[in-house]
């Protein structure tokens, strides 16, 4: 009975907290909705499920690589909703996030830079997908939003022949470096401002401080380069067309 009415009790303050941020973004016109209430909702059944199948996963290890081609499924099918208003947006999510989450968990196991064990492949694994799932969206919605802006200017450049990559080269720079900049401030200012959840999970975990230091910088430097690769990669497929808005086909 004790641990049930600590489960209510958590989850009545998950609530209110929950409430408080629906009130204020309604009282401030942010056009929310009940969008925050039900992402909570949703990530707590997920949490819950992921939780039961992590038993399974690390109990058989060959289970993992199922694990991980689901996280990596998901993410791209979240991003891919966020951007299908560019030019064949879904598929251009899909390459940004296999391309930059691939490529840095192939390096990271590569150098040795984390031991490849299920947990910690799964730990790292899901925070890099996470990462170039945000690239992903972040520089495919900059990108078209720029070029919406700056359509007279590319206009130009096709009145002087250049290709549509020439067109949009410039723009997919910004839409890149701005996809970047909240995460690596963030990165800059971690320890003074931030401590973050690997190292405190880490930490929790039992390892040492300075294990726990290794471990969060490599995340960090793992999700720096993911979120790179998915950004250019996004940006340059996203330019390789004059059409930057979607056909009704593809939305």
């Amino acid at each position: 009975m004790q641990g049930i009415a600590s489960y209510a009790a958590f989850g009545a303050g998950l609530l209110t907290m929950t409430g408080l941020t629906v009130a204020l973004a309604r009282w401030a016109r942010i056009g929310l909705g009940w969008f925050p209430l039900v992402v909570v909702v949703r990530a707590a059944v997920q949490l819950s499920i992921v939780a039961l199948l992590l038993r399974g996963i690390l109990a058989v290890p060959w289970t993992v690589a199922a694990f991980v081609v689901l996280m990596l499924t998901t993410a791209s099918w979240t991003s891919a909703r966020r951007i299908r208003g560019l030019w064949h947006g879904r598929r251009i999510a899909v390459a940004g996030v296999l391309a930059g989450a691939g490529c840095a968990l192939v390096v990271i196991f590569a150098l040795r830079l984390v031991d490849l064990d299920v947990r910690d492949l799964v730990a790292v694994a899901g925070i890099v997908i996470g990462n170039s799932m945000s690239a992903a969206t972040l520089a495919g919605r900059n990108f078209r939003r720029t070029s919406h802006a700056r359509r007279d200017e590319i206009e130009g450049w096709f009145s002087l022949g250049a290709t549509p990559s020439q067109a949009h080269e410039e723009i997919g720079h910004e839409a890149v470096r701005e996809a970047l900049l909240p995460t690596l401030d963030q990165t800059k200012s971690t320890g003074l401002v931030t401590l973050p959840g690997a190292f405190v999970g880490a930490l929790f975990g039992g390892a040492s401080p300075v294990e726990a230091a290794q471990f969060q910088l490599v995340v960090l430097a793992g999700v720096a380069f993911a979120m790179t690769v998915t950004g250019v990669v996004v940006t340059r497929l996203a330019g390789r067309t004059p059409y930057v808005v979607a056909e009704v086909s593809d939305a």
